[in-house]
């Protein structure tokens, strides 16, 4: 096959068309760069997804989770560790000083939909510049991206990410088994916010070639709420949203973590074009979503990140040669950990990853 460059490639690949190999891309923790930096295998601030030729470069830009953009944070207590804040949503946050982590969650002032409608709604309902700041650095990577013949993917925070900001997923769940309403309500809420403002994005700065729709339903071996009650309060929202981006030729990759398999047919039927990252250690098989659903969605991940931070390459290649060649055989995939690459990957590994995975999905690492 003629090689394709990163955009053909990443378009067929989402569209379940043919491609030269499968195309990849993956996220790295801060600390991870440090060491690779430390080490002398990568220059100090040197980006690596240009570093390892990803086929997909990221951006973003959209605050869509914070109610009260002019809210100052303000720090409630702070050690030589952590410091605790609470933000625009006054959601009590505490972080970590020393690594980049999720942060703990304290507390929260929205409890319930009273409190939600209150609080947070009124600064829901109007366009807001101050929420897309980053569109000036969003135009220019997107530049940069078209230049290089790199996909640009636009990473932005779905329904149930923008709901749980604001009140935690505790209040979150028990608000989905006693007031759908409010639910509904947050959900319609949250993707017209996106949606105008995704307007003003697209007309000022253009499109990206594709949308990471980030929006984590699940923990270990179970997703955090029944596939019945995702069809009740979030379908209509996702196909509304997906919908939207639809109606502008902009793909949609939907990234969740966790067990979340229950849940994959109602994302379906929402309109996705891939599923992103189906994590191992939480109960993901990628083969098993394939057999049911590889004929309607692309699949993106899948491949144990525990294999990557063992260093232990019999592993990696063992689970690339038997995941990649049946999901590409008769659909879309694209090359990617199950999660992340904290900082026990070693550069050779993540090299090796790539180097593998490429020609396995039948190409070579750079072409």
């Amino acid at each position: 096959m003629t090689p394709m460059t990163s955009i053909e490639r990443v378009a067929n690949a989402m569209a379940r068309r043919p491609v030269d190999r499968a195309p990849y891309f993956d996220y790295y923790w801060p600390e991870t760069v440090a060491c690779w930096v430390a080490e002398g295998r990568l220059k100090e601030g040197e980006n690596a997804e240009v570093h390892f030729g990803h086929d997909i470069w990221h951006t973003g830009g959209l605050n869509n989770t914070t109610g009260d953009m002019g809210f100052e944070p303000v720090v409630l207590e702070e050690t030589e560790e952590t410091i605790l804040r609470m933000d625009g949503n006054g959601a009590k946050l505490r972080f970590h000083k020393q690594h980049s982590s999720t942060p703990e969650h304290v507390g929260y002032t929205v409890t319930d939909g009273a409190g939600w409608r209150e609080r947070i709604r009124p600064h829901l309902l109007d366009f807001d510049r101050r929420r897309i700041a980053g569109i000036d650095t969003y135009r220019k990577q997107r530049q940069s991206a078209t230049a290089e013949e790199k996909a640009i993917f636009y990473i932005l925070m779905a329904p149930f990410e923008c709901m749980h900001a604001v009140c935690g997923h505790e209040n979150l769940l028990i608000g989905m088994a006693d007031d759908p309403d409010w639910i509904r309500e947050m959900v319609a809420a949250y993707v017209n916010l996106t949606i105008i403002h995704m307007e003003v994005v697209f007309a000022e700065a253009g499109k990206p070639d594709g949308i990471y729709l980030a929006e984590d339903m699940g923990f270990r071996e179970r997703p955090f709420f029944s596939a019945s009650m995702y069809d009740e309060m979030l379908l209509a929202g996702h196909q509304r949203l997906i919908g939207f981006f639809h109606a502008n030729r902009v793909p949609v990759m939907m990234h969740s973590c966790g067990f979340i398999e229950p849940l994959v047919g109602g994302v379906v039927k929402a309109g996705i074009d891939c599923l992103q990252p189906m994590e191992v250690k939480a109960g993901c098989d990628m083969l098993r979503l394939h057999a049911r659903y590889g004929d309607r969605i692309a699949f993106c991940g899948n491949l144990d990140a525990r294999n990557l931070m063992r260093n232990d390459r019999a592993a990696i290649e063992a689970e690339l040669l038997r995941k990649i060649p049946p999901v590409m055989k008769t659909g879309g995939y694209l090359l990617h950990s199950d999660h992340s690459i904290p900082p026990d990957v070693g550069y050779d590994t993540m090299r090796f990853f790539f180097e593998r995975g490429c020609e396995i999905s039948g190409g070579r690492l750079g072409t």
